[in-house]
């Protein structure tokens, strides 16, 4: 790991939807931290202060320093919710995890060569069916981010799930559950110029005009 991400927090003892409101009255995300030997913990932090750290896009694959009044524990982010009409998060949750212990976390797929690969170069478009992929490993393995090459895929190819390369120590959770579950994370198709989509628009046109002349008969 590249980064160390440190969020300050500070316990909280009330629950329940009036003190969490209250706790973003005061520009505060009210937040839990659960999972390893612990009880879950109810936390608070300051909504500027995690504004500025989530800019940053591994914070959501990094092992998290949570320093909850002094006592520091390594935690990953598991879920948060954002207010669905403000720029505003409303509650957030920490996972506890042990550097001994597996863990299962979404890491964000970087598209290498996409404009260089042999299918772009030849007029074609990349399309992405998935932008994270869900992963196994340690949480010392865990990485920021996992690339995939476009480089050599020309249209009408793709990647799908096993042949995109992931550090080692790091396992793609789909793929343990078989062969059905290799979907694909991007294609390059070929782009549709404006004379192909007159041609359709013709031949939907002579469609209609045909079935009405059936019906008619």
């Amino acid at each position: 790991m590249s980064s160390v991400f440190e969020f300050d927090a500070v316990s909280r003892g009330n629950a329940g939807t009036s003190s969490a409101k209250a706790i973003r009255r005061n520009g505060n995300v009210p937040a839990v931290i659960y999972g390893g030997s612990g009880d879950p913990e109810l936390i608070e932090l300051s909504h500027n202060e995690v504004t500025k750290k989530l800019a940053n896009e591994a914070v959501y694959s990094h092992i998290l320093q949570l320093n909850v009044g002094g006592k520091m524990q390594n935690a990953i982010l598991k879920d948060m919710q954002r207010h669905p009409a403000k720029d505003t998060i409303i509650h957030m949750d920490f996972l506890r995890i042990s550097m001994n212990e597996k863990i299962k976390v979404h890491v964000p797929l970087h598209f290498i060569n996409e404009e260089t690969s042999i299918g772009v170069k030849a007029g074609g478009v990349v399309t992405h069916s998935m932008v994270e992929i869900e992963v196994a490993c340690l949480p010392g393995d865990l990485p920021e981010y996992i690339e995939v090459d476009l480089a050599d895929i020309d249209i009408g190819g793709s990647i799908h799930l096993a042949e995109v390369v992931a550090p080692e120590g790091v396992e793609i959770f789909a793929l343990t559950h078989g062969d059905d579950h290799n979907f694909p994370v991007a294609q390059i198709v070929k782009a549709r110029g404006p004379a192909e989509d007159d041609e359709d628009a013709v031949e939907a046109a002579t469609d209609g005009e045909e079935g009405e002349a059936e019906s008619s008969e």
